[in-house]
């Protein structure tokens, strides 16, 4: 009986495992900032890191953190890739998306690709303990503004806005997409490109990887003949 109660004691003082987080962004500033406010909050470890998303996949098969916050835009393997590998091999580890990307179509990709969240990294000092919470729960989180236009979307029956996400006639791109590939087969650099459409350098650059990824091109050449030969580009 003592030990039986002895047993039920010890039971009930063993500190909960803590929650570990394994954080993913090529920026060093920003993994030490997630850490260092993730750090204050009781049951949360999130000591592990990595660069890229390839240090992630290592990580992940050796380390089995439960939850991932990982980039979108890093070189050697972007956070879309990275997903879809976790969750094929390792679906017991959850996926949040951190990015400063903000798009309806891209955040329905990151959904697709088996991660549980997708959060705005403007809104994550407000709302990044509660995109974990969601998905520690088992649930989905979205960004605020995020949600508000998928909200939309389905009170209005729009699938998507014209100008941005239509596919044009033979070929699987937006016209956004088709824009873009378009001044960057004409040789303009991502800066002009940018520039030009009004948005950063790495949003060029994470609608060149989607593009590059959508298409199976394995280089830029590869991208200016199918822009020669959908119209985009003058032979």
């Amino acid at each position: 009986m003592a030990t039986a109660t002895a047993t039920a004691t010890a039971t009930a003082t063993t500190p909960a495992k803590p929650y570990r987080i394994l954080v993913v962004d090529d920026h060093v500033i920003v993994r030490r900032g997630i850490q260092a406010l993730l750090a204050t909050h009781e049951g949360l470890d999130a000591s592990l890191e990595a660069s890229n998303g390839k240090e992630a996949l290592e990580i992940v098969r050796k380390a089995k953190p439960d939850l991932v916050l990982l980039d979108l835009t890093m070189p050697e393997m972007d956070g879309l890739q990275a997903a879809r590998a976790i969750h094929t091999f390792s679906p017991e580890t959850n996926v949040l998306i951190l990015t400063m990307h903000f798009a309806r179509e891209l955040a329905r990709d990151v959904l697709r690709s088996g991660a549980r969240g997708y959060l705005v990294k403007s809104d994550s000092d407000t709302d990044l303990l509660t995109a974990i919470e969601q998905v520690r729960a088992g649930k989905r989180f979205i960004s605020g503004r995020l949600a508000d236009l998928v909200v939309d979307s389905l009170v209005t029956g729009e699938n998507a806005p014209p100008t941005e996400e239509a596919p044009i006639p033979g070929a699987p791109l937006t016209k956004r997409e088709a824009e873009i590939v378009r001044l960057l087969g004409e040789g303009q650099p991502n800066k002009a490109v940018a520039t030009r459409l009004g948005v950063s350098i790495r949003t060029i650059e994470s609608h060149r990887n989607r593009i590059m990824r959508k298409m199976q091109f394995t280089s830029f050449s590869d991208l200016v003949r199918f822009a020669v030969r959908v119209g985009l580009l003058d032979p």
